[in-house]
C-alpha cells in the first residue's frame, strides 16, 4: 500500500461511554474499590471503638456498650461502602477536547497517526498492543497511552472503507 487509509469524525458521549466500557476491566475503577472495600472495615472498627468509649464513659452497661456501638459501626461501614460506590458510577468519561475537536486518524504503512486540533501523534505499528474490533467500533490499544476508539459512524455508509481500514489495522498489529 503506497496512500494511507483516513478517517475522523468526533467523538459523543456515547462513544465515550464505549469507551470506558472497553478499557475498563470491571465497572469501577480501582480508587473506588479501594476505599469502598479496604477503608470502610477500618471505618467500622474506629466507629464501634468510640462509641464504645463513649457508652463507657456514660455509665452504660456493657452489653448495652457492644450492642450500640456494633450497631453503630455496622452503619457506617456500609454507609462509607455505599458512599463510594455511588461516586463512582458518577464520573464523566472524556479526558479533554475528545467531544469539542474533530479527530482524524490515518494509517500508512509506517504508523497510526491520530490528529485532534492542533496536536498529532503517531504511533508506530510495534506501540500497538491489540486491536479488537466490536460491533459499532474498532479499538486501538496504545502502548503507554490511551485507548483510541474509531467508531463506525465516522466511516458514514461506507462499508468498504471501513473494512479495508480496519483489515488493515489489524493485519499491521497481528505480527
Amino acid at each position: 500500500m503506497s496512500e494511507s487509509l483516513a478517517v475522523s469524525g468526533r467523538l459523543t458521549g456515547r462513544h465515550l461511554k464505549r469507551l470506558v466500557r472497553v478499557t475498563r476491566s470491571g465497572t469501577i475503577g480501582p480508587t473506588a474499590l479501594y476505599y469502598a472495600g479496604f477503608t470502610a472495615p477500618i471505618i467500622s472498627a474506629s466507629v464501634a471503638l468510640l462509641a464504645k468509649d463513649v457508652a463507657r464513659s456514660m455509665g452504660w452497661d456493657t452489653l448495652l456498650q457492644i450492642l450500640v456501638s456494633a450497631n453503630l459501626a455496622a452503619f457506617a461501614g456500609i454507609a462509607w461502602y455505599l458512599i463510594f460506590m455511588r461516586w463512582s458510577y458518577r464520573i464523566r468519561p472524556g479526558r479533554g477536547t475528545e467531544l469539542t475537536l474533530d479527530t482524524q486518524v490515518t494509517v500508512t504503512e509506517a504508523c497510526l497517526s491520530v490528529r485532534r486540533g492542533p496536536v498529532e501523534t503517531r504511533i508506530g505499528w510495534t506501540g500497538i498492543r491489540k486491536i479488537v474490533t466490536a460491533p459499532g467500533h474498532l479499538a486501538v490499544f496504545i502502548e503507554g497511552a490511551d485507548t483510541l476508539i474509531i467508531p463506525d459512524d465516522w466511516f458514514g455508509n461506507d462499508t468498504a472503507r471501513r473494512v479495508a481500514f480496519t483489515e488493515f489495522v489489524t493485519s499491521r498489529v497481528s505480527h
